[in-house]
């Protein structure tokens, strides 16, 4: 079991000394888990945009059938969120990571023998969109505030950046399964998978450092469990909505939602879920639609990364400025890029957007931080975060209905990308942020610890 630097073993007289550093955390072991299973409901979120053309063509239903359980299934995502977390104060982390999964694996693997759209909203929309909301984002603000008091930013990322690994990994697989084999095994093999990672969780996630005799990871021997506001006694449910009662009442609550709300609406609702589709219209094979969605994802990597970097040293309110603007500017682009051959087309479009893809999640915590306290500012990104799936749920359904009326997307970039240049005006008013430097608060949550409190 791993030691904290000042559990040191008593070392034998007349014994060589030993040259290994400390030993790891048992923090990073858990990060490790974490991702992988956030890398997992990454790619089975990612799968709709598979799916839908070949449903379309094997049971003649029509995209806006096949948006209707996919909106479900994002807006259960997104609600499920402040829920989950207390079912992790109460269950605890692992038990509600393994029920997650086992919804997913059983959901997942009945969509492969549906006939009807109402089996589609059943299976699909209901059950996998609460299973994969048991195991989201909130896992990762709560492993994160749970098992780090140094380095819980980087942590973040780390784990915000499963997101694009899932779907770098799993977009290409899954469509050449559903080319070489038809849409129906995709659901058996994501079943499939949310078995094998159930395995490990079950054998060695563990729920907080305390239950295995460790403090968080860089706690100071004076830390205790209270310092992350995660873990305070009290109904978990009253505290959800009580923040939330509270934050309501804020103008800067409804700016980031609002925003957050357009950023589901033009990222994982819209491209994540109709992209290939639209490929399909312009001629673009599936495999080849998915790899440029992966190619998203790859560029994602290095934006979510910069981002944070860039949200510590420079103003989170103009960070989202231009991040909203430019993939406003680049939406716009996508009509015309279907036309382009060669790198100037889709390519660069699906580099440029890849970028962006979720560089505005650590700026919009970060203001959420500051205009919420350290105490419910993370609650309140639970909210957040629910407005951002109601976001992506809206658009999937809106996008489908378009392509059904018109017979093309085009409409629907259009009003993705105007939305995106109104949220790039819109997060200009949040006061966040603003603090000047003699608020004794201006730089709290950027502060870094010494090196002596800081753990291995």
């Amino acid at each position: 079991m791993a030691r904290l630097n000042d559990e040191r073993p008593v070392q034998a007289q007349g014994a060589p000394r030993a040259r290994s550093g400390p030993p790891l955390h048992y923090a990073w072991f858990i990060v490790a888990l974490t991702f992988c299973v956030l890398l997992v409901a990454a790619g089975i979120r990612s799968a709709p945009g598979v799916l839908m053309v070949p449903m379309e063509n094997d049971l003649g239903w029509s995209a806006t059938t096949i948006s209707t359980a996919i909106a479900i299934n994002i807006v259960l995502f997104g609600l499920m969120g402040p829920f989950a977390a207390a079912l992790m104060q109460t269950m605890g982390v692992r038990r509600t990571l393994l029920l997650g999964l086992g919804i997913v694996a059983v959901a997942s693997a009945a969509t492969s023998r549906i006939v009807s759209p109402a089996q589609l909203i059943l299976t699909w929309g209901v059950g996998v969109g609460v299973g994969v909301g048991m195991i989201g984002i909130v896992v990762a603000a709560t492993v994160s505030t749970r098992w780090f008091y140094a380095r819980r930013g980087t942590v973040m990322g780390l784990l915000t950046a499963a997101n694009a690994t899932g779907q770098l990994i799993f977009l290409p697989a899954l469509a050449v399964v559903a080319e070489r084999f038809g849409w129906r095994p995709v659901g058996l093999l994501v079943g499939a998978v949310a078995i094998v990672v159930a395995i490990p969780i079950g054998f060695f996630m563990r729920d907080r450092p305390e239950d295995i005799g460790l403090r968080p990871f860089g706690a100071p021997a004076d830390a205790t469990r209270e310092d992350s506001p995660l873990l305070r006694s009290g109904n978990p449910l009253r505290t959800a909505f009580g923040a939330l009662g509270r934050a309501s009442k804020k103008r800067d609550f409804w700016f980031l939602f609002g925003t957050f709300f357009i950023c589901g609406a033009s990222t994982n609702g819209f491209i994540g879920t109709h992209f290939i589709p639209a490929c399909g219209d312009h001629g673009i094979p599936e495999v080849r639609a998915a790899g440029y969605l992966a190619m998203m994802g790859a560029f994602d990597l290095v934006g979510t990364t910069v981002s944070g970097w860039l949200s510590d040293r420079w103003s989170s309110r103009y960070l989202l400025f231009w991040y909203y603007g430019l993939r406003g500017l680049s939406l716009l682009f996508v009509p015309y890029a279907f036309g382009v051959s060669g790198v100037f087309g889709l390519p660069l479009f699906a580099m440029f957007y890849g970028l962006d893809w979720v560089a505005t999640v650590p700026p919009t915590v970060r203001l959420t931080i500051d205009a919420f306290g350290r105490e419910e500012g993370p609650i309140v990104f639970g909210w957040i975060s629910a407005g951002h799936q109601l976001g992506a749920g809206a658009i999937a359904l809106v996008a489908g209905m378009i392509r059904t009326t018109s017979g093309a997307y085009t409409g629907a970039f259009y009003l993705s990308a105007i939305l995106c240049l109104a949220s790039a005006v819109a997060v200009l008013g949040i006061r966040a942020g603003r603090r000047t430097p003699k608020d004794p608060q201006a730089r709290d949550f950027s502060r870094r610890p010494s090196a002596s409190t800081v753990g291995t």
